[in-house]
Order: structure tokens, then sequence, then C-alpha cells
């Protein structure tokens, strides 16, 4: 990708590419290779042997020993005893290939330095000592040069020598091979490409054949041609994850924008772990950004396979340790500001965490990412498998600590709004505060749509019949009340739990209703759980008070308001009630369907009834005044011969009581003379 101006286009010309030896050894013709064994063309017989694996290499001891502090030591200070004339060299780096050009070079025969064969080369070179205090311009210098002066000036000679270092362990580690090579890639990759000759060196070439000018002149931009941010995206994630940490560390000392690391590790993610990013889904970046789409499949045949819905005793155990240094590498790298990668794609390398095991710490920081940002996640990506044994099917106990990872991290941003600093966007390529600046607009909404989504996956994972009241209800409460201002979604949660466990007792069924608000739900949801037999009758009860105060209340504000306010206000609620049926099973549209119905029925037969009611009050009105009418001659009549008759009455008492005076009268008379006489016969 990244040529200089004497580069040609087909190929790479070196000034220097051919070495040869300033002294001169002995006259051959070069090397012949018989099978596995290597000799030299003279007519001089070779007196040592030197024997890498199963390869061999028939030489002479003079060249070798005048330029190589090693073979000094290994034949004239081993003992006497040994044979001298046989070496084995089996740790040198570089293998056979290595050792064959350094074997040429002390011969005096040319040899041609290439980026592939170059790092071996030095490695070689270190190991045999091949050092100056032996022979001035020796093997250490004229690879060290060829490295600092032409590999590290070139962009696609850095890469396939830090590709080639995978193999040189430690060796390449030790003479900053790796270090030198990563700051030369993070330089280049974090300058400004305009106007920079460039090519992409990652993807293999369209055909076996070498390619022609025309097909190179075509594929190669002009200077006039716009170079994409992520020019550089796929020469580095063909390295090996150890190199492409390096090469990402020092692109971050750089001060490379964080979007571009997020992108690159996404990318590097959908190379390396196929399965873990959907076979042509590409994660988003802003137009603003100026960055092109990156393809999640990739040509390239190399890399690691896995299966996500098999279990991780499926796969070979050198895999699964591969891909948890994979994993546990690119959660370290992530760039800790916020939306530097996507929340489906930190969810979806945190189920491949929890399937491979990676570091509880690792785990527990992945998390607190995926909280920082869980309002972007969508429900496929939040059902995440439980991997432990006779559990949920799903694993809840992830969500909930999600769950509260996002609110710690709402609480801290309503605490210190200026918590995230953009000074890191200004030091690349402009715009990249766009996405966090939209993003912190809708921070007001944020708790709402998770608890949509919570909402939603509890009518998921309510199904499972090992899913505990506990756990539902514990993650049901997990947001505060202000976070739902409709229940309907945990009210279609709870029915669908009702139904996958019949078993519940009225108390746990009480107790399970008891985490949504009956005043919160819509008419529609009303409706519905009135006629729901799952739900307890006391729960009933309060959804029919709820919707009679919610329509006495719709009426009497519909009847105050005008039309237009009137439609306005409504519109939210229409919505509001499209969305909700587009997220009901189609068991409960059905049924709301038949319960309007059951509604608008009983609404007409009452008014029916009602006016009926008024038309037999009019008719009971005008039959009491005719009965009125009617009764008042009787009235008068009856009450006149009542009189007549008590005067007679009352004229037959008094004569009566008359009479009785009288009698009564006499009678004491003729007592007083029966007295008087009895009195006077007894004196006598």
């Amino acid at each position: 990708m990244w040529d200089s101006e004497s580069e040609s286009v087909g190929g790479r010309d070196y000034d220097n590419g051919v070495l040869s030896s300033s002294k001169p050894g002995l006259q051959t013709d070069g090397f012949e290779q018989r099978g596995k064994s290597w000799f030299v063309s003279t007519d001089i017989p070779s007196d040592l042997v030197v024997q890498i694996g199963d390869v061999s290499f028939h030489i002479h001891k003079y060249p070798l020993l005048s330029r190589s502090g090693k073979m000094n030591r290994v034949i004239y200070e081993s003992p006497r005893d040994t044979d001298v004339n046989k070496v084995a060299l089996d740790d040198l780096p570089g293998g056979p290939e290595s050792f064959e050009l350094a074997a040429k070079f002390c011969y005096g025969i040319a040899v041609d330095l290439t980026a592939a064969n170059i790092s071996g080369l030095r490695c070689a070179a270190e190991y045999l000592e091949m050092t100056e205090d032996l022979e001035e311009g020796n093997l250490i210098f004229k690879t060290e040069a060829f490295l600092s002066y032409v590999v590290l000036s070139s962009w696609r000679d850095s890469i396939v020598v830090l590709k080639s270092c995978e193999t040189l362990s430690p060796w390449s580690e030790n003479l900053q091979i790796v270090r030198r090579c990563s700051e030369s890639i993070a330089w280049k990759a974090c300058a400004n490409p305009k106007g920079i000759r460039w090519q992409y060196t990652g993807k293999p070439p369209r055909s076996s054949s070498s390619p022609k000018w025309n097909e190179m002149k075509d594929s190669s931009p002009s200077r006039n041609t716009q170079v994409p941010p992520d020019w550089w995206f796929e020469d580095v994630t063909i390295l090996r994850i150890d190199h492409f940490v390096r090469v990402i560390t020092a692109i971050k000392v750089k001060g490379m924008r964080y979007e571009l690391i997020g992108a690159v590790i996404t990318h590097y993610a959908a190379k390396w772990l196929p399965g873990l990013i959907k076979e042509g889904v590409t994660p988003p970046l802003d137009e603003g950004n100026n960055v092109s789409n990156i393809s999640s499949s990739s040509s390239w045949n190399g890399g690691l396979h896995m299966i996500l819905s098999g279990n991780k005793d499926d796969l070979p155990a050198v895999q699964v340790k591969d891909q948890r240094m994979i994993v546990e590498s690119l959660i370290s790298i992530i760039p800790p500001q916020r939306d530097s990668v996507s929340c489906s794609f930190l969810l979806r390398l945190l189920r491949m965490a929890n399937m491979l095991r990676v570091a509880p710490a690792l785990v527990t920081e992945l998390e607190k990412r995926v909280g920082m940002q869980l309002e972007q996640a969508t429900l496929g990506d939040l059902l995440i498998p439980s991997y432990n044994k006779n559990e949920t099917t799903y694993d809840v106990d992830l969500v909930q600590r999600l769950l509260e990872h996002f609110l710690v991290q709402e609480q801290s941003e309503n605490s210190s709004p200026s918590r995230h600093s953009s000074s890191s966007d200004s030091k690349m390529y402009d715009g990249g505060s766009h996405r966090a600046a939209a993003n912190n607009n809708n921070n007001p909404n944020a708790k709402m749509r998770v608890a949509r989504l919570v909402d939603s996956y509890l009518t998921e994972v309510s199904r499972d019949r090992n899913l505990s009241l506990t756990k539902f209800q514990v993650l049901a409460e997990a947001l505060p009340e202000s976070a739902r201002s409709c229940d309907d979604g945990l009210y279609r949660a709870v029915d669908s739990y009702l139904k996958a466990h019949p078993t519940l007792t009225e108390h746990e069924r009480k107790r399970l209703c008891r985490v949504m608000d009956c005043q919160k739900l819509s008419i529609d949801a009303c409706m519905h759980a009135a006629q729901n037999e799952r739900l307890p009758l006391r729960v009933v009860v309060q959804v029919l008070f709820s919707e009679q105060v919610k329509i006495s209340n719709a009426l009497a504000t519909g009847s105050l308001k005008e039309a237009g306010e009137s439609q306005f206000h409504h519109q939210p609620i229409v919505a509001s009630r499209k969305t909700l049926l587009e997220g009901t099973p189609q068991s409960f549209q059905e049924g709301w369907a038949s319960a309007k119905k059951d509604i608008n029925t009983l609404k007409f037969e009452l008014e029916s009834v009602k006016a009926k009611y008024l038309e037999l009050q009019n008719d009971m009105e005008t039959l009491q005044r005719e009965f009125n009418k009617v009764s008042k001659p009787k009235q008068s009549s009856s009450s006149s011969s009542a009189w007549a008759t008590g005067w007679k009455k009352l004229s037959k008492l008094t004569k009566m009581a008359e009479n009785s005076d009288s009698g009564s009268h006499v009678a004491n008379v003729e007592q007083n003379k029966k007295a008087t006489r009895r009195w006077r016969n007894s004196i006598s």
C-alpha cells in the first residue's frame, strides 16, 4: 500500500538487495541439493556437516569459521572425544533456508535480500554471531542496514517482515524487529494518505500468474484518487494477534481516531473469528467520518474457525486456546471511548468470551463496556445462551449485570455530564465527535429504550420452564418506574410467564403481577387483561377500575378540547398502539380484536337500554299526572262523608254517657238507704 517513489508498480527494485562477502572465499559455482542434503559445487571435499532438522549441509570449516563466532566455539571449544566434523543446529532461527543464505554469504556467493527472507537471515546472523569483530561488513551489519534503510521505509515490506517474524520468536523480539516494524506501520497508517501512492497488499492476487502492467496500473489508484481512511485495514489484519496488538498499541500512541481503531478491531475479528460477525453485515461508520464500509467476509483462507451454535467441548483444545487468546487480546485493546465499537459487536464478543471461559476480569470489563451503550442493543444480540449446565436456556444473570452497569453509567453521566473528552478527535481526521454529540442528545430516552428491550427480553425468556419467579421479578424491577411510561410490554411478559408456568399458586401469581402497574396499561391491554383467566381476580378488578377511570377521564377531556387539539394529542396514542400491536404475539392480537368487538356490542346495547329507560320514564310521568287528575274528586267526597259519620258516632257516645251517669246516681241513693236501715236495726 505504501510505496516510495523509487518503487516500480510491478515489483520492488532494490539497489542493495544483493549481498556478497568483501573477502574472497573458495571458488565455487554455488550449492546444489540432493534430496535433503546440500553440497558445495567445488573440487575440494567438504570437512563439516551441519545438521538442521532433517536437512544437512556438507560444507567447509574455513569459510564458516572465519565469519561465525558461534561455529568457532562449537568446533574449537568442544570436548576432544566428540566429532567436530558434524554439528547440529536445530535451534537456529529461520531454519535451513536462513542457514543456506548465511552459508552462501560466507562463500562469497551473491545473496538476494527480500522482505520475505531478511528477518530470518538477520536472526540467523545474530545466532551465528557474525559480527564486525570477525570481519568488516559482516552479515549482521548488512542485514541491519537493509532493514533500517530499505524495509522500514516501505509500507508493504514492513507488513511482510512483521508477518515473517511470527516464526522467529523470541529472536525477532529481542532484536527489536517487531517493535521497529510496528512503529513504522503505525506512523504510515496515521499519516495523511493524500498524495500517497498506495495499493492493497493483504488481498491475494487475482490469478496465480504474474499480473500484467495494465492490470497493475488499473488496480493502483492515481494521485488524484481519494484514499479512504480505512486503506490500511486489510493489511494489518493479516498479522498474528500479538503483532496486531503491537501495531494497534503503536497507532494509539500516534493519536489515531478511536472510531477507526474500533473499526479495524471489528474487521480483525470478522476475519479471524468467523461466525462472530453476521455474514454480509458490516459495522456501520458514519459518513461524516469518511470511513468506507468494511466487508466482514474475506477471501483470505487463513485464520481460525469456530461454530458459535456448538459447545466448547466440540472444539479442538488447540483451537480453543488460540481463540481465547484472540478474544482476550481484542478486549484489552478496545478503545475506552463510548461508541468506538458497536454494542452488537461487544455482545457477540461477550457471548464468545463466556463460551471460551475467558479471564473473569476481562469479562467484567467487557460487561461494563456493554453497559455504557446498552440502549443500542437488540433482542437477538442480548439472547446469550447460558453455558452452565442445569440452568436456564439464556443467561439471565448476565443481563441483570448489564442492567446494573447501565444504571451506574447513567448515574455517573448525570453527575458529571462532561466526563467524556473529545480531545482525541481533533488529533486525526476532522468530524470524529458527530456520533458522540448525537448520542448525548438522546440520553434522556436511553432508559426508555432499555426498558422496552428488557420487556422484550422477559417475554422471550419467560417461556423457559427453568426460569424462577425470583429471577423474573428481579429483572423486571431492575429499572426505575420512570423508565416505563407504558407497561404493556411488561404485561405481555407476565402473561407469557403465566402461560408457561400453569402450576403457580395464587400467592405466586399475585406476587408476579406486582411487577406491573395497572394504571400504566393502555386501553387495549386493559381489554385483554379483563378477559385473561390466568390473572388473579384482584388484578382483574384493578384493571377494570383503571379502565373505567381512563374512559371517564378521556370522555371528560375530550368534551373540553377542540377537534384539532384532540386530534393532535391522540396521534401519539395511535402510534403507541401500533407499536404495541407490532410487538404483540398473534394470539394476543386476536384476543384483543375479539375483546374490542364485545366492548362495542356492549356499548351499543347500553345505549339502547338507556333510550328505552327514558321512554319508560316519560310514560310513567304521563300516567302519574292522569292518575292524579282522576283521583281528586273521589278524595273530596270521601272526606265529607267521613265528617258526618264522625258526628253521629259522637252523639251516640254522649247519650250513652248520660244514661250511665243517671244510673250510677240512683244506685248510690239506694245503697245509702240500706246502710241507714242496717245501722238503725242494729241499734234497736
